[in-house]
């Protein structure tokens, strides 16, 4: 397993000239990770990051400070609602994508990711959101951003949320077994595929997910979770309820290469959230 981290949760509460993508590169190597989960737009203030500034010279910046920090970009995330119901933002969203595809091509970033969005514009779980026909708004949304990332050589790879229109392993094969591309791939966040109706099942959810989909899991994000206020809040792997045995032994025998990013530190705990999971990795 190859640790990193999410980039944008790093050096987060220093000044801003410590908040550049350089500084931040510079910082997550320091602590020992060697890759990221870059998001432009969370890294880079100041910047839209649409379809028009998704250009050659980016992509040559980006790969620059990444070869140079010797650390490698797993994954470009680009989150954005493809069932938004105005399908004049669909059309940006759509190019944003594309732009990200060509920054990630000329970068050699070999993936792009994204969370799948819910069927309203507030990108919130409502009554529709897992339903058919947003599934199918999704895919329909979907088809030309994956014609685009075959013709670009980039993996696309959608992220199983329970509050997103892709909220289960089943959900994730439909979509991988209707889009036929092989360019589709899967980011697998255990935490993600929880909510407060199935977390007491979460080793029967996680299990049947790993065993679903390992053939299509290229990268994994690596989480915990508290209980607050009747719902589930994120923090760092280590300082909640999850058990990361079974996970980190799936991850050993069926993906001993595969990048895994740390989502959800703080200045404070990330270096202790990165050995908490790499003490463990070590012994299951």
């Amino acid at each position: 397993m190859q640790l990193g981290i999410r980039l944008h949760d790093v050096n987060t509460s220093a000044p801003e000239a410590e908040r550049t993508l350089e500084a931040r590169a510079e910082k997550a190597r320091a602590e020992g990770f060697r890759c990221v989960h870059l998001a432009l737009s969370k890294c880079i203030s100041g910047v839209s990051f649409d379809g028009a500034a998704l250009t050659e010279g980016l992509a040559a910046y980006v790969r620059r400070v990444f070869r140079e920090r010797e650390l490698d970009v797993a994954v470009l995330g680009c989150y954005l609602n493809l069932a938004h119901p105005d399908a004049a933002k669909i059309k940006d969203f759509q190019s944003r994508y594309i732009g990200s595809l060509r920054v990630a091509a000329l970068a050699g970033i070999g993936m792009v990711g994204t969370e799948t969005g819910a069927p309203n514009a507030a990108y919130q779980l409502d009554a529709n959101t897992h339903s058919p026909e947003a599934l199918r708004t999704f895919m329909w949304n979907l088809e030309p951003v994956l014609e685009q990332a075959e013709k670009f050589g980039v993996m696309f790879a959608i992220e199983p949320v329970w509050n997103h229109i892709v909220y289960n392993a089943d959900r994730a094969l439909e979509v991988i077994e209707g889009m036929k591309s092989p360019n589709l791939r899967i980011i697998f966040d255990p935490v993600n595929l929880l909510g407060m109706e199935n977390v007491d099942a979460r080793d029967q959810v996680i299990g049947e997910a790993m065993d679903k989909l390992c053939d299509h899991i290229a990268m994994v994000h690596l989480k915990d979770f508290v209980r607050a206020d009747g719902r589930l809040v994120s923090v760092a792997a280590g300082t909640g309820e999850m058990d990361y045995t079974e996970i980190l032994r799936f991850i050993k025998a069926r993906k001993p290469w595969i990048q895994a990013t740390l989502e959800n530190t703080t200045n404070d705990n990330a270096v202790q959230s990165k050995e908490f999971i790499e003490t463990l990795y070590r012994s299951v």
